[in-house]
């Protein structure tokens, strides 16, 4: 018998389950891999909006807004989800890529008043577009009410309406019990708890970067597609000039793209246009009804839809690699 292939079945049969959920119904997942600090003093709001893409002093108590922290020359330093409430600024991002922001915040941070906890706070995410409808009969009414990109207090924490993967979706931020008890909930009253790879394969399909997998310490904001996580009408930030004379002059010289892959391939192969390279895959996954998808950030030449693109497989053949648009068009 052949069990190699019979596990190969079964992890594809729990991937279409699970992705369809993500698409038709609910999924959730507890993603341990985000950390949630708390800012606190009366200067954060002043000090973070210069430090940060997002008008954090136009966010009203109950927003939450995707940013970014830059270097000078806006190269991403990392990405994160903003939760405005009355008494402090709740940061959401990963938990590997804090301590380099956290570097880059205390860099700056001089005679103002603020301070950053590092919270035992985590994340729980139900995506798709029955996410609202399973967090209220999992106990959590406040989330039907809510629109995309706000929040609201609860006695659990908070809860917020939170696109992050491009698609409708809730987020609760509580302590690990709290969220234990509500992916239980979820999980009986019948939402399905799915894999990360569902997961990866709903952000791949959607196109949204991921900072530290799809972006590199030298990769500008708007070559990754961030726009969502910047705004174009705040005032004075770090990296704010680099930001204004890409946007102005429409001078990019690269940009990230899909892919339509003819197979797997290794982050990080190459991808060659008439035998010269212009990018290499970010990322990859295996998206139920659309097949094997990447994202790379090409190089201008390569930026026409359509474009097919030379890529090294897994197995050492050279593999065909279609440029496609963002996000994917569903088949």
């Amino acid at each position: 018998m052949n069990h190699s292939g019979d596990h190969t079945s079964e992890k594809k049969t729990s991937l279409e389950r699970d992705y369809q959920a993500l698409v038709e119904g609910a999924g959730f997942r507890i993603l341990d891999d985000r950390a949630v600090i708390r800012m606190t003093g009366d200067d954060r709001v002043s000090f973070l909006h210069g430090m940060c893409s997002a008008d954090v002093r136009g966010a009203e108590a109950g927003s939450v807004v995707p940013g970014l922290f830059l270097t000078e020359h806006a190269h991403v330093i990392g990405e994160f989800l903003l939760w405005v409430v009355e008494d402090a600024l709740v940061l959401e991002m990963e938990r590997t890529g804090w301590p380099r922001a956290h570097e880059h915040l205390e860099r700056f941070l001089v005679a103002d008043d603020v301070e950053f906890e590092e919270t035992s706070l985590g994340v729980l995410d139900v995506e798709g577009p029955g996410a609202a409808e399973a967090m209220g009969r999992a106990g959590i009414d406040e989330a039907s009410a809510l629109k995309p990109w706000t929040c609201a207090k609860i006695p659990a924490g908070l809860v917020g309406s939170v696109p992050r993967l491009g698609a409708p979706a809730c987020s609760l931020i509580a302590e690990r019990a709290r969220l234990d008890e509500t992916a239980a909930a979820l999980a009986r009253k019948g939402a399905l708890a799915v894999s990360t790879d569902a997961l990866e394969a709903l952000r791949v399909a959607n196109g949204i970067a991921r900072a530290g997998v799809d972006t590199t310490e030298k990769t500008l904001a708007l070559e990754a597609r961030l726009e969502r996580a910047i705004s174009f009408s705040k005032g004075c930030y770090v990296g704010q000039e680099t930001i204004e004379r890409a946007t102005a002059r429409g001078a990019l010289k690269k940009r990230m793209f899909g892919l339509r892959l003819a197979g797997a391939v290794t982050l990080g192969t190459a991808l060659t246009l008439d035998g010269r390279e212009v990018g290499r895959v970010t990322s990859s996954a295996v998206v139920p009804g659309m097949g094997a998808l990447g994202l790379a950030i090409l190089h201008h030449s390569a930026w026409t839809p359509g474009t097919t693109l030379a890529a090294r497989s897994d197995t050492g053949e050279t593999l065909t690699a279609t440029v496609s648009e963002l996000p994917f068009a569903r088949n």
